[in-house]
């Protein structure tokens, strides 16, 4: 329902390492090894984050030269750093956002533990200390990601630096891009999608009649039934957001309710909904809602299947070309007018980042595993290309049903990058490049400018930015 910003994800700390070490620090005297601005770092919290470091190193296959210490070290001064510039610069973070993700992770320890007795006897703290320790580190992390966005986010790159990115690099540092895979496909939704989408208003509506009326509250609705993943274990509370990061008609519906207000079904491109305000503040909305997809019988999707199997036979012999028969049947507009070749448009607009420069045709495997799903990819690696699959039930990225026939129109084999035939992920990497060396300059300067202390025995290693040691 969200347009999401990737976490920071190089810099988080994993809350349960943090309280196995606050546990530690009531038989020993933990120690200040650094101080950047205003802020310290604690020995135990650089030697948690090694420990995460080294495990998610050995997970990866990966081994780095540098003290897994050291390295945890720069990283943690770097994150206080973006969180001192951040609050000097005033940048925003979503105080709300922080609060929900404090009160989910406070709840999910709890209901680990037992009780909050349990919590607190684990880890010899009040759950006053454990929520207030949580929300620190949420909103420190916060204002890092926030101070880095800042820095990074408006910079791009013209065809020219590609290039340029492109010609700089040795041979041997070339991306090799793994087998792609290029296909087309038919697609069919039931005939019978009125009737589904009405059997899917009248559940939701009885839903609702049992909330306003005491019968049920509205969030064991949303755990016992409703369809969104994200949400369904939080009864359907979302994290309060601004109404241009939702679906069109769910934002429309949501702007005129009040706290407390239990709306009427609501129709989006995820399905079906019925929503509850809890509170507003500015202009943040915070909600629950229950998610509902049409649901069909087995029968429906069996005549689907039929219906799909009649024109796919048509093209067997040579009757319509699967283009033409992709124009004048499939249900997917992204497709059907382009011959049925699948394209990443749906993934673009469903995250909105629709960009045409920024649409392939060119999937690999991680692709489908990840985006379009591995219903595709599986009958795809068994065609010769050309050949057309027989038509199978699958699902939609937005969880709708569906029945479907795909054509494999060309594989490309595992090469090493090329500007022409590769240019969209060079691109991501000359921006990436970018992106670090505009980063890197921001933070020499800053360094410079701003208080840092190190502890004598922690200045000896090998840390990337000289500047760190003064």
């Amino acid at each position: 329902m969200m347009k999401k910003i990737a976490p920071f994800a190089a810099l988080a700390l994993l809350f349960a390492g943090l309280f196995a070490q606050a546990q530690k620090r009531q038989v020993m005297l933990d120690k200040v090894v650094a101080v950047v601005g205003g802020s310290a770092i604690l020995h135990s919290e650089v030697e948690e984050y090694a420990r995460q470091l080294t495990e998610r190193r050995r997970q990866e296959g990966y081994t780095s030269d540098r003290d897994p210490m050291n390295e945890a070290l720069e990283a943690l001064m770097t994150q206080k750093l973006l969180y001192n510039q951040g609050q000097i610069d005033s940048v925003a973070v979503n105080e709300l956002e922080i609060a929900s993700r404090v009160e989910d992770q406070v709840h999910a320890m709890i209901e680990e533990e037992g009780s909050i007795p349990q919590l607190e006897a684990k880890f010899h703290m009040a759950i006053f200390n454990i929520r207030e320790t949580m929300r620190q580190r949420y909103v420190e992390q916060a204002y890092a990601q926030a101070m880095r966005s800042e820095v990074t986010g408006k910079v791009a790159v013209i065809p020219g630096e590609v290039e340029r990115y492109y010609e700089s690099m040795d041979e041997r540092d070339l991306p090799i891009i793994p087998v792609q895979y290029v296909y087309a496909q038919i697609t069919k939704f039931p005939k019978s999608i009125k009737e589904a989408k009405q059997r899917t208003r009248e559940r939701l509506l009885d839903m609702r009649e049992r909330a306003i009326t005491g019968k049920a509250k509205f969030e064991n609705l949303a755990r016992m039934y409703s369809q969104d993943p994200g949400t369904m274990m939080r009864g359907g509370e979302m994290d309060p957001t601004p109404l241009a990061g939702l679906d069109e008609s769910f934002a429309k519906a949501l702007e005129g309710m009040k706290p407390g207000q239990i709306s009427e079904v609501v129709e989006s491109q995820f399905g079906f909904h019925i929503i509850q305000l809890l509170d507003k503040r500015g202009q943040l909305y915070h909600f629950r809602h229950i998610l509902l997809k049409p649901v069909f019988t087995t029968d429906e999707l069996s005549e689907t299947v039929a219906e799909l199997d009649s024109i796919a036979d048509l093209i067997r012999r040579d009757s319509i070309t699967f283009e033409r028969a992709a124009l004048l049947h499939s249900d997917d507009p992204n497709s059907k007018m382009n011959g049925g070749i699948v394209s990443n448009h749906d993934l673009l607009e469903h995250s909105y980042a629709f960009d045409a420069k920024l649409t392939v045709t060119k999937f690999l495997e991680e692709d489908f595993a990840h985006f379009r799903g591995l219903d595709d990819y599986n009958r795809l690696v068994r065609l010769e290309v050309g050949g057309m699959s027989e038509p199978f039930l699958t699902r939609d990225m937005l969880g709708n049903e569906l029945a479907k026939v795909v054509k494999l129109v060309e594989v490309i084999p595992t090469h090493t990058a090329s500007l022409n035939e590769d240019y969209l992920r060079l691109e991501e990497m000359a921006l990436e490049d970018k992106r670090e060396r505009v980063f890197r300059a921001w933070l020499d300067k800053k360094i410079d400018g701003m208080y840092v202390y190190i502890e004598p025995e922690y200045r000896d290693g090998a840390f990337e930015n000289k500047r760190w040691v003064k």
